[in-house]
């Protein structure tokens, strides 16, 4: 019979979505190179497509919830989920690829750049750095913390265990809350500015990126939570909550290469603050 559905995949129907999001996201960075420029239209123009990419988003995973609950999921597209996942983890380890690459760059031939940093590094410039077994150690600390409550939520929802999932999630985003507080502070107090010279504007590309990434993990972990008390995941299925904490735990393991190759490493023998 013509239109009988004979196979596990999910096809999805014409959707307007896609095409909003597209001239969304062109307005919000049309805005922002506006706002860079000091051209008063960026005030309006960035925050406009901001609004559209949000809601694009909203509209987008909204959707993605109901064909769960549909039964549209099966563990094809699951499968299929859980590759786009992993691509998606993959271009954000080459993202920060390129940071790592511009530190070891800039760290191990200082003398191609001696007239900036007069051929050392930390730059001559740069009179103190952050104490890396401080604020940082202590960040460490946090977030291998938060990888472990991540981790028991998951062990919980996979057994059963409603009221551990919650109780997991609510310890990882609130460690993910104080980390990203230290961070800030930490910026707060550093003896370097920004953009001054290549430490600098490494150090806070790297770290802040990062950072970033942790909001991003935050945020992603209490719509996970929210999802929780709405009873949505089951032990087996629960691909929402899995890459969320596929994407914290690759949040930890990019901190724990910060930390020692750009606050251990970086800043070795160099006077700290």
């Amino acid at each position: 019979m013509a239109g009988t559905k004979n196979h596990q995949y999910h096809i999805l129907d014409p959707d307007i979505m896609p095409l909003v999001g597209s001239i969304s996201a062109l307005v919000m960075t049309s805005g922002l190179v506006l706002f860079m420029h000091d051209m008063g239209a960026g005030k309006f123009v960035f925050p406009l497509g901001l609004a559209g990419l949000l809601f694009t988003l909203w509209q987008w995973w909204t959707k993605v919830v109901a064909e769960a609950h549909q039964g549209h999921h099966t563990p094809v597209v699951q499968l299929h989920l859980r590759y786009g996942m992993i691509l998606f983890i993959a271009s954000e380890v080459m993202f920060f690829v390129g940071w790592f690459w511009a530190f070891f760059d800039f760290s191990l031939f200082p003398s191609a750049l001696s007239e900036v940093v007069a051929g050392q590094w930390p730059p001559k410039a740069v009179t103190a750095v952050l104490n890396s077994f401080d604020l940082p150690l202590l960040n460490t600390l946090i977030l291998l913390c938060s990888g472990t409550t991540v981790t028991w939520a998951h062990h919980a929802l996979i057994h059963g265990d409603r009221d551990g999932l919650k109780k997991g999630l609510w310890a990882t985003i609130l460690l993910g809350l104080l980390f990203t507080s230290i961070q800030a502070y930490e910026y707060a107090v550093a003896p370097f500015p920004f953009g001054t010279n290549t430490y600098g504007s490494a150090f806070y590309m790297a770290t802040g990126f990062h950072g970033f990434h942790v909001i991003i993990g935050t945020v992603f972990l209490i719509v996970c939570l929210k999802r929780a008390y709405n009873g949505d995941f089951t032990p087996k299925q629960h691909f929402g909550f899995e890459a969320a904490a596929w994407y914290w735990h690759f949040v930890d393991v990019v901190w724990l290469f910060l930390f020692v190759a750009v606050y251990v490493w970086g800043n070795w023998g160099h006077a700290v603050h």
